[in-house]
């Protein structure tokens, strides 16, 4: 019997699936919300969140715990469907032991071949209290992400019944975080939530563009993507905890200068001569120019090692280990989920074809890192 993995098709055809989930949609919305956008966004923030506390606030923080259990609050929320908030939140609360079940259950349904170490981790998250600094993070940057989400849609639902009240409870939830120090510099209006706000833009880019698909995704989902691939290959290695921080914000931050420069497409950089080079170089000005003077200038260099050729394996004095050839390939995974998911939804074109067939051609020569053929094998199970 083969080995069972963290990483494998059915739990990334379970986060993907997410894309389907959209969020405010009893709204009025200027742009699709869904929930594996929100849950990228959120993840963004609880980066910034636990920057302060570590360089303002001297806290020793887990990050290892802090992607672990977003990843794990992420597969809560893609098993209970589309629900409201606020209903979500009290049926939690007031049923946890039989949410915590019917959570499980699910996930045993939907990845029947999940490690059972992995599996083990999600039951105990599932049932603990959740009240390590940490968790008090992943909270915080929900709500502020949720906040964010409303500010998008506020002024076009003005008229609405109830909306008042909505827009109070998501200031009471934030007021609840004050003693995270991110939270108080976002109370008062800091550059660094500029920076948030400018990661939330990533929203609006679809990826694929000019190519009809189902579901449409966009940069920033695509990006948690790859960084929940990453997280689960390098949980399934055992690797050590900075190794993990570092490929995971370097996979969630990978696309980043796309808010910039926006997506450009593949075909185009490889096919137009030296253009490639001439946005590499462009995209380091911008992200110096623009960027970088809306975080702390503590955190610029870490920011520069994980943005700046991402896909590069490094054993940074510094820094540590990253495993930029694994996250490529994650990323080209994410990419041949996209197209396979909407040829199975029945949504195909010529690129879409092509781009499937050149993804699994380099995922198979350059992907053994993740164990891609087996991926992929179980991806042709599930989108057949």
């Amino acid at each position: 019997m083969p080995e069972k993995k963290a990483l494998n098709g059915d739990i990334l055809y379970l986060m993907f699936d997410t894309a389907n989930m959209h969020r405010w949609n009893d709204h009025l919305r200027t742009i699709d919300l869904t929930e594996l956008d929100k849950q990228a966004h959120k993840a963004a923030i609880a980066w910034v969140l636990g920057k302060y506390e570590e360089t303002e606030g001297g806290a020793k923080l887990d990050w290892s715990r802090i992607i672990e259990h977003s990843l794990f609050s992420f597969i809560q929320r893609s098993v209970m469907t589309d629900l409201k908030p606020q209903v979500f939140h009290r049926v939690v609360s007031e049923k946890s032991e039989e949410v915590n079940s019917y959570v499980l259950r699910c996930f045993d349904a939907n990845v029947p071949d999940a490690d059972p170490e992995f599996r083990s981790r999600l039951e105990g998250y599932l049932w603990s209290e959740k009240g390590s600094k940490e968790d008090d993070i992943i909270r915080a940057a929900h709500y502020l992400a949720t906040r964010w989400e409303f500010k998008t849609i506020y002024d076009a639902n003005r008229s609405m019944y109830g909306i008042e009240n909505t827009k109070r409870e998501i200031d009471e939830q934030i007021s609840l975080h004050q003693d995270l120090i991110g939270v108080k510099k976002q109370k008062n209006g800091e550059d660094t939530f500029d920076f948030i706000d400018l990661i939330g833009q990533l929203r609006f880019q679809q990826r694929w563009a000019r190519t009809p698909r189902i579901p449409r995704t966009a940069v920033l989902g695509h990006s948690l993507m790859v960084a929940n691939m990453i997280f689960l290959n390098d949980f399934d290695r055992k690797a050590d905890g900075r190794q993990i921080y570092n490929n995971y914000y370097t996979a969630l931050f990978h696309d980043l200068p796309e808010v910039l420069t926006k997506d450009v497409i593949t075909p185009i950089k490889v096919n137009v001569d030296g253009l490639a080079h001439i946005l590499e170089s462009y995209e380091r000005e911008l992200i110096q120019s623009k960027i970088m003077p809306l975080i702390p200038g503590s955190w610029h260099e870490e920011l520069e090692f994980m943005v700046f050729e991402p896909f590069t394996d490094v054993d940074d004095a510094r820094f540590g280990k990253r495993r930029g050839k694994d996250i490529k390939a994650c990323d080209l995974m994410a990419a041949y989920i996209e197209t396979k998911a909407s040829m199975y939804y029945g949504i195909s074109s010529r690129a879409l074809e092509e781009g499937e067939k050149e993804l699994r051609k380099k995922l198979l020569s350059n992907g053994t890192g993740i164990g891609a053929e087996r991926i992929l094998e179980s991806l042709d199970r599930i989108l057949a």
